[in-house]
Order: C-alpha cells, then sequence, then structure tokens
C-alpha cells in the first residue's frame, strides 16, 4: 500500500467507471438493445405475427429481462454487499463480478440472426449485467476511504465524466468502424474491420467482444493501483452474522430519518431518470419522426454533456456538498419534462411553429443536452450523498441498499408511462408521471441532511 501514491489510487479506481461505461452506452443503449429488437422482430415477422406486433413482444420480451436481471440484482445485493464487509477483501468480489462481466458480454457475439434464442440471449445479457452491476457496488464501497470528505465529491464526479468519456469514445469506434446499417457498410461507408461479415451481423455482434476487451484493458489501471486498506476489510464475519447485521440496519433505517429520506428520495428520481433516458429516443422517434441517425447524434450529445456537467458538478459538490447539485440537477430534468411534454411537431405549449420548421428538432437536441447534463451530475452526487450516509465500517452494505432503492422499482416508471400512454391515446401526455415522480424525489430531499450521518 505504501508504495501506491495516493493520486494512482484514485485514479485507478476512476478507470472502473472508463471500463464500465461501455456496456451501459454499447450494450444497453445503443447497439445491441436495438440489435436484440431488431433480431426479434424480424423472427417473430417470419412467424406470421404483423408488424405493429412484432415490435411490442420484441421490446416487451428485452423489457422483461431487464426486469427479472433487475430483481435479482435488488434483492441480492444488500446481501453480498453485508456479507462482503462481514468477511473482507471486496476486492476478490470485484474480480469475480468482473468475470460475469467479460464471459456475459464476450458471449453474446453468439447471439447470431439466423439462429437466434431469445432465452438464452437474455441469459447472457442478464449475467453481463449482473457483473457490471455488482461490481460497480463493490467500487462504489471503496470511494470513502479513497480521499477525505470535501474531496469525495470531486473525485466521484471526475470518475462518472471519465466514464461518459468512455462511452462517447466506444460509441464512435463501434458506429465508425464495426456497426453495420441496412446497406452492410459502416457510418462512414466502410464495411467493418477485420474481415466481419456484414450478411451475418458480426459487425454488430462484435460489440459483445469488443465490450469486454475494453473492459479487460481499461481495468489493468484498477487492479494495479486499488488496494483496500486495512481499514477497508473486515474480521471475517460468517454469512449468519452479515445477514444479522443486514436485517439490524434495514431495522434501523426509520430512525435514521436522513438516510431513510435518502433512499426513498432516490427511489423516484433514480427510477424517473432511468424512465427518461429509456424512453428518449422513443419520444423522439414517435413524436419527432427522427431517424436512427438524428437518434445517434442525439446520443452523443447527451453522452458529452454528461461528461462535461459530471465533472462540473463534482466541483460544486466539493464546494457547496452534495445536496444542492441533486436538487437543481432535479430542477432542471421537471423543466424538461415539461417541456417534452408540452411540444409536438407543430407546436410547443399551443404556439405554432413554421411548417417544415427545425425549432422542434431544435429544442430537443438543447433538452437532450440537458438531460446528459442533469443526470450525470445528479448520478455523480447521488454517490457522494450515499458516502455521507454510509458506515465507515460497512460501506459495501450502504451501497448495496443504495442498489436496491434503484433497482427495486425499476418497473415504475416503464409501467405509469405506459399506462398513460393506453389511457390518453398521447405519446406525450405518457410522459407526465416523469414529472410526479421527479418532484417526489425533489420534496423528500427536504428531509436529508447537507452532511448525511456524518457531523464532521
Amino acid at each position: 500500500m505504501a508504495q501506491i501514491s495516493q493520486k494512482k489510487r484514485v485514479w485507478g479506481w476512476m478507470a472502473f467507471d472508463w471500463a464500465s461505461q461501455p456496456f451501459h452506452t454499447l450494450m444497453l443503449t445503443f447497439i445491441f438493445g436495438p440489435y436484440f429488437a431488431e433480431i426479434v422482430g424480424l423472427k417473430l415477422l417470419s412467424g406470421g405475427m404483423d408488424p405493429e406486433g412484432a415490435k411490442a413482444q420484441a421490446q416487451a420480451y428485452w423489457g422483461y429481462g431487464l426486469t427479472v436481471t433487475g430483481l435479482l440484482i435488488a434483492f441480492s445485493a444488500p446481501v453480498l454487499g453485508a456479507f462482503a464487509d462481514s468477511s473482507g477483501n471486496r476486492m476478490l468480489w470485484i474480480k469475480i463480478f468482473s468475470a460475469f462481466y467479460i464471459f456475459g458480454a464476450a458471449a453474446l457475439w453468439t447471439a447470431h440472426p439466423t439462429d437466434f434464442n431469445i432465452f438464452w440471449v437474455l441469459v447472457l445479457f442478464g449475467i453481463g449485467f449482473i457483473g457490471v452491476e455488482f461490481t460497480t457496488i463493490f467500487v462504489n464501497s471503496i470511494l470513502p476511504s479513497l480521499a477525505p470528505k470535501e474531496d469525495i465529491g470531486r473525485i466521484s464526479g471526475s470518475g462518472f465524466a471519465l466514464g461518459y468519456w468512455g462511452g462517447v469514445l466506444s460509441l464512435f469506434i463501434m458506429l465508425l468502424l464495426f456497426a453495420e446499417n441496412a446497406t452492410g457498410k459502416t457510418l462512414i461507408g466502410i464495411e467493418p474491420l477485420f474481415g466481419l461479415d456484414p450478411t451475418q451481423r458480426e459487425g454488430t455482434r462484435f460489440v459483445g467482444p469488443f465490450t469486454a476487451i475494453w473492459f479487460i484493458v481499461a481495468m489493468i489501471p484498477f487492479f494495479l493501483w486499488v488496494r483496500e486498506k486495512p481499514s477497508d476489510t473486515a474480521s471475517g464475519g460468517s454469512a449468519k452474522d452479515a445477514l444479522a447485521e443486514l436485517w439490524s440496519t434495514i431495522k434501523s433505517l426509520p430512525h435514521r430519518s436522513s438516510l431513510f429520506a435518502f433512499l426513498s428520495s432516490s427511489l423516484f428520481y433514480r427510477d424517473a431518470l432511468n424512465g427518461l433516458y429509456g424512453f428518449g429516443a422513443i419520444y423522439a422517434k414517435g413524436v419527432l419522426d427522427w431517424s436512427l441517425i438524428q437518434i445517434g447524434v442525439f446520443g452523443i450529445v447527451g453522452a458529452i454533456t454528461a461528461a462535461v456537467f459530471s465533472y462540473v458538478g463534482g466541483l460544486v459538490d466539493a464546494r457547496k456538498g452534495p445536496k444542492p447539485v441533486i436538487k437543481f440537477s432535479i430542477f432542471c430534468l421537471i423543466t424538461v419534462c415539461i417541456i417534452v411534454v408540452g411540444m409536438s411537431r407543430d407546436n410547443i405549449f399551443g404556439v405554432p411553429f413554421p411548417a417544415g420548421s427545425s425549432v422542434p428538432d431544435i429544442i430537443f437536441f438543447i433538452c437532450g443536452g440537458i438531460i446528459g447534463a442533469a443526470g450525470g451530475a445528479l448520478q455523480a452526487s447521488s454517490r457522494t450523498m450515499m458516502v455521507r450516509h454510509a458506515d465507515a465500517e460497512r460501506p459495501t452494505e450502504a451501497f448495496g441498499l443504495y442498489a436496491l432503492s434503484g433497482k427495486a422499482t425499476a418497473f415504475m416508471a416503464p409501467g405509469l408511462i405506459a399506462i398513460f400512454s393506453d389511457l390518453s391515446g398521447n405519446q406525450r401526455i405518457g410522459i407526465t408521471p416523469l414529472i410526479a415522480l421527479f418532484t417526489i424525489g425533489l420534496v423528500l430531499l427536504i428531509w436529508v441532511k447537507p452532511q448525511g450521518d456524518q457531523t464532521t
């Protein structure tokens, strides 16, 4: 430990954000998720299902897979976190779940378009998703030991910023050099590199091995420079002891008003943020009739602003604390949701646009930039706020509970959007529940202490 500088330890820790972000950017959102929907839709069409039904069913399969995986993560995270704190050696758990990540991502190369087993593809994706989520919990639990409290916000924000830049770069590489479009060419008009066969979608399927390789290489600084301090590891308690400690923590939540309010608040605003991420592209396609290229540019704009403002938010966090950053970010996201609900291709809040105007596109691009900026800062400062509420002796358990609050109701925003869309028959009105979820999260912050459970 003495041979590794504190600066290297911080950079090594932040390397995880750079290493893991491509799973969210490439696998979950922009490359593999759409590929899954496309191939499953074609499979259902060939079985005689009508086009609209096939699209809806493909989306449903993807949603079911994410729901099952999310529930597994949600209810396992606190238990694993408690056991890791009791038994010590979080680095071992990081290595184990890194292996899950690598295997699950790389194995999706087998998602061949002509031999596409929906169940097994979802299982493999779920293994990778479990890997990235659990590894994140254990890596986050090391954050409190990296630096003095006043520097934690800056480090958290810088880590998220570095991760978003990794997501942008990895997306550029995949779109420009590997992922093929309908003509078999990449975005710059070439065939996928390394002789990958576009007719077999090998360029797009390479996203799995690419994400795994990216993670392996990017994690080298983490494993070289990050070490657990003696105080980071516990005394080696049993699983029974760990569960007893966890149950004691859960029972104490109503009496720890600030932590309870923060976990409750984050449950609502993180669910709303995930809903905004998940339905932004659908809104752009359905309401504004955007092409996939426009949606891709929209995603890149959001990722870049997220990278910049995660860092800026971290600086503000270091000066003012995480709570003001969280409040301002939620306010910005509520404003964006109101604009989205009030705007169509023809007008905004009843004020008409000129025929053929590009103003609604410009407004939505600006909204995308704000979503990225506020969302990035919100996630980074939420991680800092969790540090301020974490028991110094049991940080992994705390981040396990944090994961539970972020996953246990992951169905809520999508479900409410679906219900409101059905009842209203209007895609824009379907977004209105997000305003309510963000507002509830903002109100619950009233009971969150700026310093959390820490008094100094």
